[in-house]
């Protein structure tokens, strides 16, 4: 039988993250074969998503507190990794929390396409050496110069919902409340 008839009737011909019926396709979730185990089948709108986290709609991705229930490896896999992409946002980390995959499961969804995990990324970390993740507040041990302006952040102020700067793990981003 063809991956995508299998995926079908296991699916009952809905995307498995959204429940969508229209405009559906075979996804393999990486690092993956093409067995249907290994894929899933999702609309148009979730593919889009997926491949271009720019083009990100948080408040479609409120279906994986159905989906991350699924009995289906791969359909847990997507869910965990959609929710860690916008855990920033508060409630996916609230269902990130109640989400248990076993042993196998949390290792494919950790691994990335290149075959590597997420845990070899650069981390960033603070002056004290603990770990940053965005969404954090930090409060200033220093002045800063405000690139770009000609204005200076004072030493003490704090910065909310820091966002992280992926290729310079010595970098982040905030906006100043002032």
């Amino acid at each position: 039988m063809p991956i995508e008839n299998e995926l079908q009737l296991r699916s009952e011909s809905k995307c498995e993250l959204c429940t969508a019926t229209e405009n559906l396709s075979v996804f393999a979730v990486p690092p993956a074969t093409d067995e249907a185990d290994k894929c899933i089948y999702i609309c148009g709108t979730c593919c889009e998503q997926i491949e271009n986290p720019e083009k990100i709609d948080i408040n479609h991705w409120r279906c994986l507190n159905d989906s991350m229930w699924s009995q289906v490896p791969a359909v847990q896999v997507m869910a965990w990794r959609m929710l860690q992409r916008i855990s920033h946002e508060g409630w996916p980390q609230d269902l990130l929390d109640m989400l248990y995959l076993d042993d196998e499961t949390l290792a494919w969804a950790e691994a990335t396409e290149e075959g590597r995990n997420d845990n070899d990324a650069p981390k960033h970390l603070d002056s004290n050496g603990a770990t940053l993740e965005a969404g954090d507040t930090v409060t200033l041990i220093k002045d800063l110069n405000v690139k770009g302006t000609s204005f200076t952040a004072k030493r003490g102020t704090s910065v909310r919902g820091i966002s992280l700067v992926a290729d310079n793990p010595e970098h982040i981003e905030g906006k100043n409340p002032e």
